[in-house]
This record gives C-alpha cells, structure tokens and sequence, in this order.
C-alpha cells in the first residue's frame, strides 16, 4: 500500500476509539463504584457490562495515545517546530482550557444537583485531562521528533526500521510499557486520568506512535502481515485474565496484553479501514468536538432517567442514544455553523 497524504485507516482508529470512550462513560454509570469517580450511577448495576469494559480498558486510552503522536509524526512533515505548536496549540491548547472553564463546570452542575449537593463553580480538568497530557507531549518529546525528522534518514531510523520489520517487534514497545508498571506500582493499570502512570503510559505510547510512522511503511506491513497473530495473542491474554485472574491479572501481564491489542488493531484497521467514506469525512471531523462536549449530555441524560422506573438495560439504551444524539446534533447545528465557536472546539 502505498504512501498516502491523509492515512485513513488512522483517522478511523480515532473514531471508532473516541465511540468507545463514550460507550465506556455511559457504562460507568451502571457500575457500583460509578459515583466514586464522580459519575451519576444508576441504582441497580449492570455488573455484565464490567466484561467487555475490563477488555477495552487496557488499550482504548494508549491507544488514543498512539494515534495522537501518529498525527505530529503527519504534520511534522509539513511544519516547523513553532508552526506544529501554533497548530496544536490552536487545535488542543484553547479547547482544553475553554472545556475546563464552560464545558466541566455544567456537568459537574449537574452531579451536585442530582445528589442534592450545594452548587459551585468548580475548574478541573475531569475529562478534558487527555487534552492536557498531549499539549504536554508536544512540548516535552518535540526535541526528540526534531532529531528524527532531521536525520531521517540516519542511524536512529534504520534501527527502527529493523526492529519493526519483525514479527516480534512489538517486544521492546512492549519492554518500556512493562518497566513503566514495575517502577510505578499503580494501583490499577486502568488508572490513567490524572496519575503518573497514566501521563507516562501516554507520553510512551505518543512517542512510539510518533515512531511507527517516521519509519515509514516498515511497521504497517508487519503489523498487516501478523494481524491475526497479534489478535489471537491478545484473546488468549484476556482470556487468562478472566478464567484464572477474575479480571485482576498482574499488571505486567495487563502491559502485555494492551500492546498486543494495540497493535492488533492497527494491523487490521491498516487492511481494512484505509480508504475514505463520507461517513468517514464527517465523523472524523466531529469526533473531537463529541468528545469534549458528550459529558454535558451523559450527565443530563443520566440526570432525566436514572431516576425512572425501568430496567437497568433500558436506561443504558436510553443513556447511550441521547448522549450520542445529543452531542452530534450540538456539533451539527451550533459549533460546525457558528465560526466563531468552532475554535473553541478545535475545529478551523
């Protein structure tokens, strides 16, 4: 497959992640510890749904992560160092800071008010943390991508190269993720919002992305070739975790599993998903927007029919179509035609 402008199967990666962080949010709700982390949690769990959350967990953030340094990886071909931060600073940096002081604040509103609590003006980051992390990256792994693009190529790259042009190239990735966990300690390996673990299982997962494309098409033919290997590894592993380890394996065993459905994932995404669509067209344009907004609307909807007297089933149906309606109808018809809030969005 040859080079492309635009790849894709990466910018369907991105939607297809960002539609199950909302299906993940929406599934918090029906947990038993959901008000814990500050989710409006409905009375009667749907503890079920803990099985496929527990599967996707492990790799639907890091693999966010590896997208977004796959994007700097594109536009590093094209810009300068000042030009990328300008850029990323338009398209992260504002969204970011707009969400923390219009976007959280409502929907905390909303948590307060269901459990009767006294209402307040809160900034923090709640969902928006992503954002923060890769603003971040940008600053702190530029150094590093400026070396790459100038000598590229060069010693650095062919090295690469070599690694990912074996099967078995997945193992040193696979080493900084499982050195990570063995320094750290997190309590949980899904722990990633706001936490050392989770800002160092992102600036890893961001560089190598970062890598996998400056190398050209070495990695994609690897991962292409060996998707089926690198999926049934990935079963296997999840398998294990909940036969043998009730769902609580070892966290090196969880570092291992996420790499290998990360890269699973882009091998059959890399073969089947690299063409555009005009669905395609649309929803990568809206899925940053749908993201920052999708709160707002997970929280109103929770708001209207946890309370009602259905079943748990029905609610996360309900819960998931509005939050889902809701958020693209908002890009729609307020922040896709109002050009003066697109920026806001991160949208040109």
């Amino acid at each position: 497959m040859a080079d492309q402008t635009r790849r894709y199967d990466i910018d369907w990666l991105r939607v297809i992640a960002i539609g199950l962080l909302l299906l993940y949010h929406i599934g918090i709700g029906f947990q038993p510890w959901g008000v814990l982390i500050g989710f409006i949690q409905n009375e009667k769990s749907l503890e079920a749904l803990w099985i496929p959350m527990s599967l996707l967990n492990i790799w639907r953030i890091p693999l966010l992560f590896f997208v977004s340094g796959m994007g700097v990886s594109f536009a590093l071909r094209k810009r300068t160092f000042l030009q990328l931060f300008l850029e990323r600073s338009r398209r992260i940096l504002i969204p970011f800071l707009f969400g923390i002081a219009a976007i959280v604040p409502l929907h905390l509103f909303i948590w307060q008010k269901y459990y009767s609590q006294d209402l307040s003006y809160t900034l923090q980051q709640s969902h928006l943390w992503f954002l923060g992390n890769i603003f971040s990256y940008v600053l702190v792994l530029s150094p590093i991508f400026l070396y790459l693009k100038k000598h590229n190529p060069g010693k650095v790259n062919s090295c690469l190269e070599r690694i990912y042009s074996s099967p078995l190239g997945f193992l040193p990735v696979m080493a900084f993720f499982i050195v990570e966990v063995i320094l750290v300690k997190p309590e949980s390996y899904e722990a990633y919002a706001s936490t050392l673990h989770g800002y160092l299982v992102g600036l890893l997962a961001f560089f190598f992305g970062f890598t996998f494309v400056s190398t050209g098409q070495t990695f994609w033919k690897t991962v292409k070739r060996w998707r089926w290997a690198y999926l049934t590894a990935s079963v296997l592993l999840f398998l294990l975790r909940y036969l043998l380890f009730d769902l609580q394996a070892p966290l090196y065993l969880k570092a291992i599993e996420s790499v290998l459905w990360i890269f699973s994932a882009f091998g059959f995404s890399y073969r089947y998903l690299n063409h555009n669509s005009p669905v395609l067209a649309y929803l990568s344009k809206a899925a940053y927007p749908v993201y920052i907004l999708h709160m707002i609307f997970l929280y109103l909807a929770s708001y209207l029919i946890m309370p009602l007297d259905i079943s748990a089933g029905s609610k996360f149906i309900i819960v998931a179509i509005f939050t889902f309606l809701a958020s693209l109808i908002s890009y729609e018809v307020l922040i896709r035609r109002t050009k003066y809030i697109r920026p806001l969005f991160g949208i040109r």
